[in-house]
């Protein structure tokens, strides 16, 4: 196989443009990279449309078995010189291993409830690496997915795909707007629990909803007025200490983990 040693290859500049969330949109396409992504990657099935190797940076036999694994299942294979592949990277020591794959996102339908499980609507979060936390915590707590409205961050972004730990592939991901979102709430009879920090009601003594969706505001903003109007409650997490309030993925994790207990104690 004939090694890319130019860093102009139309290829790699293809690939070093999945950086801008612009293109990432045009293409539907994301990068990834690291020996453990890929292998979350290749484990999920049907994500991966090419694999970028570079041999001598490959530093152990795992990547050297992911390489393998990808030629079996038929995967395009790119192998680029160390220069190259280090002209890619966003790693201070990069492993040799990187991936191109295919976004996969899930469109609201007005007529159909989501399955059945523990849900989190997200109104504009803007940093990546919250948006990754929260859907890795989701799928720790096996929660089944999230919805993200209007201008939010991009979940395929590198900082969102790191934070993630590998949950952007197995959690269902769906993009809406306000007003679609608000209009399915009520035309499926969904429950909604909402979040402020003016809210007089702790979130561990409230009793949630099974298979409703915890609504969160954006990390500046917190709910406009027509999200707030559609839920059925809001609760707030109470503060102890000089600070008040914590960050949008902390405070996530703290409810979504307290909505998981109660439904498994009972």
């Amino acid at each position: 196989m004939e090694q890319i040693t130019s860093t102009s290859n139309p290829q790699i500049k293809l690939i070093r443009k999945l950086k801008d969330r612009k293109f990432r949109v045009e293409s539907n396409l994301f990068f990834l990279e690291g020996v453990r992504i890929v292998i979350e990657a290749l484990e999920a099935g049907q994500w991966i449309t090419q694999l970028i190797v570079s041999r001598e940076l490959l530093g152990s036999s795992k990547a050297v078995e992911v390489v393998e694994e990808a030629e079996i299942k038929g995967i395009p294979i790119l192998e680029v010189s160390k220069a190259v592949f280090e002209s890619i990277s966003s790693k201070d020591g990069p492993q040799g291993l990187a991936a191109v794959a295919q976004q996969k996102w899930t469109e609201l339908d007005l007529n159909t409830q989501p399955t059945s499980g523990i849900w989190i609507a997200l109104y504009q979060v803007a940093d990546p690496g919250n948006l990754g936390t929260i859907l890795r915590t989701l799928d720790g707590m096996g929660g089944s997915g999230l919805i993200l409205l209007d201008h939010c961050t991009d979940p395929f972004d590198p900082s969102a795909i790191r934070a993630s730990m590998g949950a952007i592939f197995s959690k269902q991901i769906i993009k809406s707007t306000s007003q679609d979102f608000v209009d399915w709430i009520a035309k499926n009879g969904i429950k909604v629990t909402g979040t402020a920090d003016s809210a007089k009601a702790d979130y561990r003594q409230y009793r949630y909803p099974d298979n409703g969706i915890l609504l969160m505001g954006s990390e500046r903003e917190g709910l406009p007025d027509a999200l707030a109007a559609i839920c059925d409650d809001v609760v707030s997490i109470p503060m102890m200490g000089s600070a008040d309030s914590l960050n949008l993925a902390v405070a996530s994790s703290i409810i979504l983990y307290e909505i998981a207990s109660q439904q498994q104690a009972h």
